[in-house]
């Protein structure tokens, strides 16, 4: 795998950690602001919606620049996000540093994922994807864990300082190892919304908010299903997480390597086990041993689908692929913000903290529905005509 690859997994590493590391820094931020949990509660909600409105809008807005360039310069609004949060005076202002650093996730994704698979060969695409998506699973296991105890140590200030730090060295690595690589000669908006006519392509998208959203059903309410329900103390939560984190890091191995093999069996078995798995979870969240490895499973289940569902996003608007790209990385978060309001409306009404489980289970067999519906309709499409073969004309007697 190309170097370049590494510096792509770095800016992952920091936008994966500063996604994810809030909900631990929660309680301490809401404390220093004095606002209450709920209110706290926004800067998550905040950073999926700028996910999901900066994927296409920066995209759009970054269509002329080489993709190197792109990359620099959303890293570049990565750092200025995580600056602006660690030295916000008010809350106004944290919440804007969220949205701001949560506005270069979905394009920097959806574009790194284009660069990652123009960098090797067409048979191991979707393995550069899922190198560059190990630094987001990595995160997962180490910078998340280790920005929450910091925060808790010495301010949750100075996490979101790392963070900005880790992102500046991302920007220099993707200066100094990603080669120039300017976009396709004749890509214009029209090409790249053109890709969103495809069914194939809303079908990916449509897959992907469904799938992951029903591992974030039960992902957002672990720590409340798993000190209630299971028995754990609040302090066994962190690792819990931690364990998540490493299903999600095998999971993203799996998916990366099976995906360029045989993609859509590959869905089909990571997007009906997902949909049993968080269905059993509702009885193993009785027990702490049977909930710990149903977490892992959710995890290594769910993440093994991102490198072939991105890869077939790429497939399908080949062509004009980095704007759906980019909105499928938003159509993830928004399967996240469902999932998680879906999840609250169960346990709001009385069903118990288990309820999301069955929730998650239904949206993993609505994505596993039309991954199905997906590949009939490709078989029944009809086969490309060939062109013509050209006329040789016949050689040309030789009289001796």
């Amino acid at each position: 795998m190309p170097l370049a690859l590494l510096a792509l997994a770095v800016g992952a590493f920091g936008i994966g950690t500063t996604e994810f590391v809030i909900m631990g820094l929660l309680p301490q931020i809401a404390a220093d602001y004095g606002v209450s949990i709920p209110t706290a509660g926004l800067l998550v909600t905040g950073y999926a919606l700028g996910v999901v409105i900066g994927a296409p809008l920066l995209t759009v807005l970054g269509r002329r620049a080489s993709r190197k360039r792109m990359l620099m310069l959303l890293m570049g609004l990565f750092v200025a996000g995580n600056i602006l949060s660690a030295l916000a005076p008010t809350f106004g202002v944290m919440l804007t540093g969220r949205v701001v650093a949560s506005l270069a996730h979905g394009s920097f994704f959806g574009i790194g994922s284009v660069v990652a698979a123009g960098l090797v060969a067409p048979d191991r695409k979707a393995g550069a994807i899922a190198t560059m998506f190990t630094g987001l699973t990595v995160a997962n296991i180490v910078g998340v864990p280790l920005g929450t105890f910091i925060g808790q140590a010495v301010g949750w200030r100075t996490t979101f300082a790392i963070v900005a730090v880790l992102g500046v060295i991302g920007l220099l690595g993707i200066a100094r190892l990603v080669p120039a690589m300017p976009r396709p000669e004749g890509t214009r908006l029209a090409g790249e919304l053109k890709a969103f006519r495809n069914p194939q392509v809303l079908l990916a998208m449509a897959m992907t908010v469904l799938g992951f959203g029903g591992v974030f059903a039960a992902i957002t309410y672990i720590a409340p299903m798993m000190t209630e329900t299971a028995g754990y103390s609040e302090g066994a939560v962190t690792w819990l997480l931690v364990l998540f984190g490493v299903g999600m890091f095998l999971g993203n191995l799996l998916g990366g390597r099976y995906a360029d093999r045989a993609l859509m069996p590959l869905l089909y078995a990571t997007l009906g086990g997902l949909a049993v798995v968080l269905a059993l979870l509702t009885v193993a969240a009785h027990d702490k041993v049977l909930a710990a490895i149903a977490i892992l499973l959710v995890g290594a289940l769910g993440f093994a689908t991102v490198p072939p569902l991105q890869k077939r996003v790429l497939d399908q608007a080949h062509g004009a692929p980095t704007l759906a790209s980019a909105v499928n990385i938003g159509a993830f978060n928004l399967g996240n913000a469902l999932a998680a309001w879906l999840g609250g409306l169960v346990i709001a009404a009385g069903l118990g903290y288990t309820a999301p489980n069955w929730v998650g289970a239904a949206l993993a067999t609505a994505a596993l529905a039309l991954a199905l519906w997906s590949a009939a309709l490709e078989r029944r499409a009809p086969a490309p005509v060939p062109a013509p073969a050209a006329v040789t004309p016949a050689p040309t007697p030789v009289h001796h």
